[in-house]
């Protein structure tokens, strides 16, 4: 069944995801999980967020400095991904204190996919979305158009 992002809610929501979630980075498998949750937001595709005892140990060190805000679950907290002989700056990210709206992703970890050797849901190989602030994964199920290319800013 293939999901279109403009049907995803604003504000947005939180879904159980029952498939499994791998994320790659320097070679090593750092998530393999059917824990994860994802959240839709109108025009974004799909992020995934995995609790935390689901990344290999080691593989997240805090990155420290700048900070976003998302108007919907608050404050994020940056991690540098390292695996492999492999580092990404500021690879994932988290939310340590999200609205009560959010409370269900408390301290879980979501990965930008560009930043990775690899991810997939299931055995679906992700694409990143593109414009490198949000981390939204694009599977061959979820159509777009997609926020973050050259010239949606003001969707």
């Amino acid at each position: 069944m293939t999901e279109s992002v403009w049907d995803y809610p604003r504000p947005p929501r939180i879904e159980p995801c029952t498939k499994r979630i791998r994320v790659v980075l320097g070679g090593e498998v750092i998530v393999d999980t059917t824990a994860a949750v994802r959240v839709l937001e109108k025009s974004l595709a799909p992020s995934y967020y995995v609790p935390p005892g689901e990344v290999k140990a080691g593989a997240l060190e805090p990155s420290g400095g700048r900070t976003t805000v998302c108007e919907w679950k608050g404050e994020a907290s940056y991690f540098d991904v390292v695996a492999g002989g492999r580092r990404a700056s500021r690879g994932a990210w988290s939310y340590p204190e999200p609205h009560e709206a959010f409370e269900a992703i408390r301290g879980w970890v979501a990965f930008y996919p560009g930043s990775m050797d690899a991810c997939f849901v299931d055995d679906d190989p992700v694409q990143a979305q593109e414009g490198g602030f949000y981390g939204g994964w694009i599977t061959s199920d979820i159509v777009g158009p997609f926020k973050g290319a050259p010239g949606t800013a003001g969707w």
